[in-house]
Protein backbone atom coordinates (compact mmCIF):
# COMPACT_ATOMS: atom_id res chain seq x y z
CA UNK A 1 0.00 0.00 0.00
CA UNK A 2 1.21 3.47 -0.86
CA UNK A 3 2.08 5.36 2.35
CA UNK A 4 0.13 8.39 1.11
CA UNK A 5 -3.02 6.25 1.24
CA UNK A 6 -2.70 5.81 5.02
CA UNK A 7 -4.43 8.18 7.39
CA UNK A 8 -3.79 7.98 11.13
CA UNK A 9 -6.78 9.13 13.17
CA UNK A 10 -6.00 9.48 16.88
CA UNK A 11 -8.93 9.74 19.23
CA UNK A 12 -8.14 12.88 21.21
CA UNK A 13 -6.44 13.20 23.53
CA UNK A 14 -4.90 9.86 24.52
CA UNK A 15 -4.58 8.69 20.91
CA UNK A 16 -2.12 11.52 20.26
CA UNK A 17 0.34 9.67 22.48
CA UNK A 18 0.63 7.02 19.74
CA UNK A 19 0.74 9.37 16.77
CA UNK A 20 4.43 10.37 16.73
CA UNK A 21 5.57 6.75 16.77
CA UNK A 22 3.20 5.85 13.95
CA UNK A 23 4.40 8.82 11.88
CA UNK A 24 7.99 7.68 12.47
CA UNK A 25 6.96 4.43 10.76
CA UNK A 26 4.91 6.03 7.98
CA UNK A 27 6.08 9.65 7.63
CA UNK A 28 4.00 10.47 4.54
CA UNK A 29 0.71 9.38 6.11
CA UNK A 30 -1.99 11.98 6.52
CA UNK A 31 -3.58 12.68 9.90
CA UNK A 32 -7.16 13.28 10.97
CA UNK A 33 -8.51 13.86 14.46
CA UNK A 34 -11.61 12.74 16.32
CA UNK A 35 -12.27 14.38 19.68
CA UNK A 36 -14.24 12.09 21.98
CA UNK A 37 -14.72 12.18 25.70
CA UNK A 38 -16.37 9.55 27.82
CA UNK A 39 -19.28 10.71 29.94
CA UNK A 40 -18.30 9.62 33.45
CA UNK A 41 -21.82 8.51 34.41
CA UNK A 42 -23.25 6.92 31.24
CA UNK A 43 -19.84 5.88 29.81
CA UNK A 44 -21.16 6.97 26.40
CA UNK A 45 -18.86 8.80 23.99
CA UNK A 46 -19.46 12.48 23.32
CA UNK A 47 -17.88 14.03 20.22
CA UNK A 48 -16.37 17.50 20.50
CA UNK A 49 -14.14 17.66 17.40
CA UNK A 50 -13.89 16.00 13.98
CA UNK A 51 -11.48 16.82 11.14
CA UNK A 52 -10.19 14.42 8.50
CA UNK A 53 -8.38 14.90 5.19
CA UNK A 54 -10.22 15.18 1.90
CA UNK A 55 -10.76 11.95 -0.03
CA UNK A 56 -10.99 9.91 3.18
CA UNK A 57 -12.86 7.26 1.19
CA UNK A 58 -9.61 6.49 -0.67
CA UNK A 59 -7.50 6.00 2.44
CA UNK A 60 -6.86 3.25 4.94
CA UNK A 61 -7.80 4.90 8.24
CA UNK A 62 -5.95 3.62 11.28
CA UNK A 63 -7.77 4.80 14.39
CA UNK A 64 -5.39 5.20 17.34
CA UNK A 65 -6.35 4.95 21.00
CA UNK A 66 -4.15 3.40 23.68
CA UNK A 67 -7.00 1.48 25.27
CA UNK A 68 -10.14 -0.23 24.08
CA UNK A 69 -12.29 -0.47 27.22
CA UNK A 70 -16.09 -0.31 26.80
CA UNK A 71 -15.69 0.29 23.08
CA UNK A 72 -18.06 3.25 23.11
CA UNK A 73 -15.49 5.86 22.03
CA UNK A 74 -14.05 3.55 19.39
CA UNK A 75 -17.54 2.79 18.07
CA UNK A 76 -18.44 6.49 17.91
CA UNK A 77 -15.17 7.41 16.17
CA UNK A 78 -15.50 4.60 13.63
CA UNK A 79 -19.15 5.44 12.98
CA UNK A 80 -18.21 9.08 12.39
CA UNK A 81 -15.42 8.08 9.99
CA UNK A 82 -17.83 5.89 8.05
CA UNK A 83 -20.29 8.80 7.86
CA UNK A 84 -17.47 10.88 6.36
CA UNK A 85 -16.93 8.19 3.71
CA UNK A 86 -14.14 6.00 5.14
CA UNK A 87 -14.41 2.41 3.98
CA UNK A 88 -11.14 0.79 5.05
CA UNK A 89 -10.67 1.17 8.81
CA UNK A 90 -8.33 -0.46 11.32
CA UNK A 91 -8.50 0.13 15.07
CA UNK A 92 -5.09 0.03 16.80
CA UNK A 93 -4.60 0.05 20.58
CA UNK A 94 -2.12 -1.09 23.19
CA UNK A 95 -4.51 -2.75 25.64
CA UNK A 96 -8.05 -4.04 25.11
CA UNK A 97 -10.78 -5.46 27.30
CA UNK A 98 -12.87 -8.38 26.04
CA UNK A 99 -16.04 -6.26 26.35
CA UNK A 100 -14.71 -3.57 24.00
CA UNK A 101 -13.47 -6.11 21.48
CA UNK A 102 -16.88 -7.84 21.51
CA UNK A 103 -18.71 -4.54 20.99
CA UNK A 104 -16.57 -3.52 18.02
CA UNK A 105 -16.80 -6.97 16.45
CA UNK A 106 -20.59 -6.86 16.76
CA UNK A 107 -21.16 -3.31 15.50
CA UNK A 108 -18.24 -3.03 13.06
CA UNK A 109 -17.35 -6.55 11.88
CA UNK A 110 -15.52 -4.99 8.91
CA UNK A 111 -12.99 -3.22 11.16
CA UNK A 112 -9.83 -5.09 12.05
CA UNK A 113 -8.63 -4.66 15.66
CA UNK A 114 -4.91 -4.67 16.39
CA UNK A 115 -3.86 -4.76 20.05
CA UNK A 116 -0.75 -5.68 22.01
CA UNK A 117 -2.57 -7.15 25.00
CA UNK A 118 -6.02 -8.39 25.96
CA UNK A 119 -6.61 -7.75 29.66
CA UNK A 120 -9.09 -9.58 31.90
CA UNK A 121 -12.23 -7.44 32.07
CA UNK A 122 -13.77 -4.07 32.88
CA UNK A 123 -14.51 -2.95 36.42
CA UNK A 124 -17.79 -1.36 37.54
CA UNK A 125 -16.54 2.06 36.35
CA UNK A 126 -15.73 0.77 32.86
CA UNK A 127 -11.96 0.75 33.35
CA UNK A 128 -9.75 -2.06 32.13
CA UNK A 129 -8.55 -4.51 34.82
CA UNK A 130 -5.68 -4.65 35.49
CA UNK A 131 -5.11 -1.89 32.90
CA UNK A 132 -2.81 1.11 33.18
CA UNK A 133 -5.05 3.86 34.52
CA UNK A 134 -5.99 6.90 32.43
CA UNK A 135 -3.81 6.77 29.31
CA UNK A 136 -4.21 10.49 28.52
CA UNK A 137 -3.09 11.43 32.02
CA UNK A 138 -0.14 9.07 31.76
CA UNK A 139 0.97 10.41 28.35
CA UNK A 140 0.55 14.07 29.23
CA UNK A 141 1.23 14.10 33.00
CA UNK A 142 -2.17 15.51 33.93
CA UNK A 143 -3.72 13.53 36.74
Amino acid sequence: MDEAQICFVPILRAGCGLLDGMLDLVPSASVGHVGMQRHHVTLEAEEYYFKVPDHIHQKCCIVLDPMLATGNSADAAITRLKQAGAKNIIFACLIAAPEGVALLQKIHPDVRIITCSLDEKLDEKGYIVPGLGDAGDRFFGTD
